[in-house]
């Protein structure tokens, strides 16, 4: 005998959470719907009365960000896996839920009921499971990041400083001040930067390098 799956719906559209729980009973009899929350404070409350061996969860929720309801679930109860159901598909999002280490994420636009059982057993079978449409958003994300390391290894220390100081606005005299250096060449490791970058000033060498992680502006 399978052992049941019990599983939470975290959604502020109740027909979208009626619609789950009636398939899932229907037609997924390994999985018992424990319980549902239209919020972020409603599941925390929900969980201090009923297991869960898992939550579907959705990020855009009345009161708490979905990102950040996963990450206090990882926190405070780090056994709960946490399957992310979501229209919001975009790279920053994908990006910090997978950040947060959550262990699924599918797309509301492409997932159906059975992709959602099936996701969900492969995620208690210690399995991640991400939609297809997730998958590519997780490629160019890694595509993007392997591009930009590629490109920041290629800077010599100089040429980082020279980023970094340019970022907070300092004129070329100042740079070549604060180095220990000539103007001139406070010059000539610019240009070596444009010419690594395929860009032609300042502004956009500094706009490259906050996009793409290769400097940190807080």
């Amino acid at each position: 005998m399978k052992t049941m799956i019990k599983v939470i719906i975290v959604d502020d559209h109740e027909l979208f959470r009626l619609g789950i729980r009636t398939a899932i009973e229907n037609r997924h009899p390994d999985l018992n719907i424990a319980g549902e929350a239209e919020s972020g404070a409603a599941l925390f409350a929900l969980l201090n009365r009923v297991d869960a061996d898992i939550v579907l969860l959705d990020i855009a929720l009345p009161d708490i960000s979905g990102i950040d309801v996963a990450r206090r679930l990882k926190n405070e109860r780090p056994a709960l896996k946490i399957l992310v159901i979501s229209a919001e598909n975009t790279i920053p999002v994908v990006q910090s839920m997978l950040n947060v280490d959550v262990e699924g994420f599918i797309s509301k636009r492409r997932g159906g009921v059975d992709m959602f059982a099936e996701a969900i057993r492969s995620v208690m079978q210690g399995i991640n499971y991400y939609g297809t449409d997730i998958s590519e958003i997780i490629y160019s994300i890694y595509i993007s990041k392997k591009k930009t390391a590629e490109v920041s290894s290629d800077f010599t220390k100089q040429e980082k400083r020279i980023i970094e100081l340019c970022s907070v606005g300092l004129p070329g005299k100042l740079i070549a001040d604060r180095l220990g250096i000539s103007i001139s060449t406070v010059n000539n490791h610019k240009n070596n930067i444009f010419r690594k970058l395929g860009i032609n000033n300042t502004m956009e060498m500094v706009q490259y390098a906050i996009k793409n992680g290769i400097i940190d502006i807080e």
